[in-house]
C-alpha cells in the first residue's frame, strides 16, 4: 500500500522544527529514525499533513552523564549506540541488559530510544524501562520547555502527553543513589519481535536492604504497567525469598493481559511472575 500525500520538510535548527510543528499542530508528524512512522505511514494507519524529519538538527545524537547523575539520551540517539555504550555501565544495568533486545539489528541502527516513547506501543520496551527507573521526557515547545514524568507521559495506546507543537527533545534518568541493580526480560516467539510479555525491574540496595525498586510490564495491558504495589512491598525489605515471591504475585496480579495468539491470559501471568522473580534473584547476588 502507498501513503497519502504529505508534505517533507527537514529543518536544520530546532527553532525551525517548532515553527513547523506550531503551523500544522495534529497534522505534523516528527520522524527521527523513523522505524515505527514509516511502516504506519505506509499502511495509511496514520496520514499526516506534514513529515517533520528532525534529523538534520544538530546535537540531539547525545547520551551523556550531567552533574549530579542524571543520565540524559537525546532525540536522535539510536538504539545502537546505547546498546554498545561504555557510559552506561554497572551504573545503568537495566538499560544495559534492554538495549540488545530492541528489536533487530536492522531496527537499532536507525531507531531511537525518544520515538520509541514517544510512538507509545504497549510492546514497547524502552517505556517498561524508563517507567522503571523514574524516568522523565523533556518536551520543548515555541511557549517553552516543560519535563513530564514517564509515569504521566504515555497517555492510552499510541497516545503521549504531548501537545501540539511540542518536541520531545531528550529522555532523563536519575542517577542511582544505592548499588545498582537490573534486569529485562522478554518473552518473544522470535527473535526482533514483539514482546509476548516483558519485564523490567531496577532496585538500588544499601545495607543488604532494598531502597529504591522499580517494576514495569510490557506487552500485558493497553498501556506498559508501572507495579506501584510491587515496588512498595521491596523497599525497606531485604530481598528474601518471601519479599521476591509477594513482588512477583502483585505484578502478575497487576497485568492485564488478553488471551490472543501469543499465549492466553493465564500463561502471560504466569510469564510475568517467573520473570520477576528472575530478575530480582539476578538482584540479590549484587545486593549480596
Amino acid at each position: 500500500m502507498y501513503p497519502a500525500r504529505f508534505r517533507y520538510e527537514a529543518p536544520r535548527s530546532l527553532d525551525e522544527a517548532l515553527d513547523l510543528l506550531r503551523t500544522y499542530g495534529d497534522g505534523a508528524k516528527v520522524l527521527a529514525g523513523g522505524q515505527s512512522l514509516i511502516p504506519m505511514v505506509k499502511l495509511r494507519f496514520a496520514s499526516p499533513e506534514m513529515l517533520v524529519d528532525i534529523n538534520n538538527i544538530p546535537s540531539l545524537d547525545y547520551h551523556r552523564e550531567e552533574t549530579g547523575g542524571t543520565l540524559a539520551v537525546g532525540a536522535l540517539c539510536r538504539h545502537v549506540d546505547l546498546e554498545h555504550s561504555v557510559l552506561l555501565g554497572e551504573r545503568r544495568p537495566l538499560m544495559v541488559s534492554a538495549a540488545p533486545l530492541i528489536a533487530d539489528p536492522i531496527v537499532r541502527n536507525r531507531g531511537t530510544l525518544v520515538g520509541s516513547l514517544c510512538h507509545a506501543d504497549p510492546q514497547g520496551d524502552w517505556a517498561s524501562v524508563m517507567l522503571a527507573l523514574d524516568g522523565e521526557i523533556v518536551a520543548v515547545s515555541a511557549a517553552g520547555r516543560r519535563v513530564i514524568p514517564m509515569s504521566d507521559f504515555v497517555t492510552g495506546p499510541f497516545q503521549t502527553a504531548l501537545l501540539p507543537g511540542e518536541l520531545a527533545i531528550e529522555a532523563r534518568v536519575p542517577a542511582p543513589k544505592g548499588t545498582p541493580a537490573g534486569r529485562y526480560l522478554k518473552l518473544e516467539r522470535r527473535v526482533g519481535d514483539f514482546a509476548t510479555v516483558g519485564v523490567a525491574v531496577a532496585v538500588e540496595t544499601s545495607g543488604g536492604k532494598v531502597t529504591r525498586a522499580g517494576i514495569a510490564l510490557t506487552g500485558v495491558g493497553p498501556n506498559n504497567i508501572k507495579v506501584v504495589e510491587a515496588e512498595q512491598v521491596l523497599v525497606g525489605n531485604a530481598l528474601d525469598a518471601a519479599t521476591v515471591e509477594e513482588a512477583a504475585r502483585l505484578a502478575a496480579e497487576a497485568a492485564k493481559p488478553r488471551t490472543d495468539h501469543r499465549g492466553s491470559a493465564a500463561y502471560k501471568r504466569h510469564v510475568v511472575r517467573t520473570f520477576v522473580v528472575r530478575a530480582l534473584e539476578s538482584s540479590v547476588l549484587v545486593a549480596a
